[in-house]
């Protein structure tokens, strides 16, 4: 190790992230669970492909009533 080394930067953040998870180490199996309520979930393609089907396609301009 050079003795001219300087010890390697943490920002603020990186250091209140790291206390963070110190102080709660529960809080990574929340935001996991969090995730699995919001983004995990399977995909019905049939659904899927009924809600592509009844689509309306909109006007270019949507405040035109066709007057």
């Amino acid at each position: 190790m050079s003795l001219f080394r300087r010890p390697d930067y943490q920002s603020d953040t990186t250091q209140f992230i790291q206390k963070l998870r110190v102080a709660h180490p529960e809080l990574e199996s929340e935001q996991r669970l969090g995730r699995s309520l919001l983004w995990d979930q399977k995909i019905d393609r049939e659904s899927q492909k009924e809600f592509s089907a009844a689509r309306v396609s909109q006007k270019p301009y949507v405040y035109q009533n066709g007057s």
